[in-house]
Parts: C-alpha cells; structure tokens; sequence
C-alpha cells in the first residue's frame, strides 16, 4: 500500500453543482418533448471534476465549496465519497437546494448545451482552518467562482509556498485580483480578459499580471502557452472521435494538477510535458459519455 506521505495532495476551490446530464439526437425545438438516449447524474463543477480527475489518478482530493443540507446535496456528497474526494462544505447548513446544471448533450457531435445558475447568491468566506488545508496540500487550484474564498486560498498558497493553479474558464469578477498569485493559469478559448481577443493576447496579459506559466486550450486545436521571458510555443492535442465534451477541461485541469503536485518545480520543458498529459487525458474522456464513464473505462 502507497504511504500517505508520498500520495500527491491537493486543494480544489471553487464551484460544486448537480449535473444532470441528458444524452439526445438533437436539442429539442420549442414545446417539443423527445426521449433521451442516455443520461447520468453526478456532481459536476469546475473545481468538483477537476478534483474528481486528480483522486481517480491516485492523489489525495480536498473541494471545498458549498453545498448545503437540501436533500438533492446527498447525492452529490455519495458521489464524491464514491470518488475519494474530501469534501469541506462551507455551506453545509443552507437548506437552499444546491446549484443544478441540466446539460443536452447531442450525440453526433459531442456537442453540449448547459444551463445552470452556477455560485449566484453563495457567498463563502474562507474557513477558520484554511491555512491548515493549503499546507497539507502541494497544488491549490481555484476557477474563479467564490471570489472571496479563492482569492483568500491563493494568497495563503502562496504564503506558505504551494503551486498555484487557475482554471479560466470565462472572465469573472474577481479574476484580475487573483493573478499575481497565480503560479499556472490555463484557461479557455472563451477566457477574455479586457482588451485580448486572441490567444496570444490573452498569454501576454496574463504574464503581465503577474502568472508566472500561461496556457489556452482550442478544443481540438494545439494548446498555446508561454513562459517567463520565453515566445509563445504550441502542444499538440491527440485527435479522437468525440462522444461527450462535457467536463474536458475540468479533467484537463485535474490531470494538470496531478502533474504539478507530483512533479519537480515548473520549467521550459516540463510544463509542456505536464499540458500534453493532461490533454491526452482529456481527450481520452471526450470519447465517452458523461464525466465519469472514462473512470471506468480504465483510463488512466
């Protein structure tokens, strides 16, 4: 049995929903009702599946989010007690039913529509112990929902020494105040910071506020990243046939978070290493249904 000591370990922060997930030949048009042709219900988030990925590959997962006591948060806390996950509930005496994403995934193209009201009206401060958490961890990951309590687990990382990550997913309120702690950020094609609208643009913000390593995933085209003091380079990303998009970056960011808490301090050649991994993870589990089937299909 592996000792505890050696498992890596990190802190996921941020978003925790209830995604329900309705696999369909085409979005249905208005007042039209159609039959699924699969579904599957599990917690979803950025940060939630990000932390799901990094314990299926072997690492000790902390989330910490808000949840609540509503009964539909019972069926996320089995899911991720099922998935190894440790979970710190800041908001595990709401009994305001937890946030629900109802995703439509179209099954000729792995195409997803997505509708959920996400962190609106949560507003988590940082636990009395988080200094305690980010230290027995070797990588903190937020994705910019909670403002408050990732800005406050960044600072505390960076504090006392722990990498840093930022899954961008969007631009958020908040965001631009989380950068000069941020050690890596990868973010989206739909990640704009004010005034970028290319790839590159977007790298050299980044880097500007102070993100000491940067990356933008395209889907299926090369992830652009960049350094300190280095040009712009390219990461191949493996072509597969596409079944389910759903959830592709949070398990790239979890797999890229699993590299970095096992691996030496970032540099020239081993973060496009560790981007290569987590895409060639990412693009495995776009080959199945839903974000827990990859699991058991074993890939690793």
């Amino acid at each position: 049995m592996e000792d505890e000591a050696t498992i890596p370990a990190g802190l996921f922060v941020g978003l925790c929903v209830l995604d329900i997930v309705q696999l369909v030949d085409h979005v249905p048009r208005p007042d039209e009702k159609s039959t699924a042709l699969g579904q599957t219900v599990a917690a979803g988030g950025p940060a939630t599946n990000a932390a799901v990925t990094f314990a299926h590959l072997g690492g000790g997962a902390t989330l910490v989010t808000g949840v609540g006591a509503h009964p539909l948060a019972a069926g996320i806390r089995a899911d991720l007690r099922d998935a190894g996950v440790r979970l710190v509930d800041l908001a595990e005496a709401h009994a305001d039913p937890p946030a629900v994403s109802t995703v439509l995934v179209t099954a000729r193209s792995g195409e997803r529509a997505v509708v959920s009201k996400n962190a609106e009206g949560q507003h988590l401060g940082p636990p009395a112990d988080l200094a305690a958490m980010v230290s027995r961890s070797a990588v903190v990951q937020v994705d910019g929902h909670h403002p408050a309590l990732a800005e406050a687990s960044v600072i505390t990382a960076r504090r006392l020494g722990r990498t840093t990550l930022l899954d961008g997913g969007s631009w958020k309120p908040g965001t631009r105040a989380l950068l000069p702690y941020i050690d890596v950020a990868v973010c989206s094609s739909d990640f704009h910071p004010p005034g970028t609208s290319t790839p590159q643009e977007v790298l050299r913000f980044l880097l500007k506020a102070g993100v000491s390593w940067a990356a933008v995933t395209r889907g299926g085209q090369e992830i652009l990243w960049q350094g300190p003091d280095g040009p712009v380079r390219a990461v191949p990303v493996p072509r597969i046939a596409i079944a389910d998009t759903l959830g592709a970056g949070d398990i790239f960011h979890g797999a890229l978070a699993f590299e970095l808490a096992r691996g030496p301090e970032v540099d020239p050649s081993g973060f496009p290493r560790a981007l290569g991994r987590a895409a060639a993870l990412a693009a495995e589990a776009c080959g199945s249904f839903g974000t827990r089937s990859w699991m058991r299909h074993g890939l690793v």
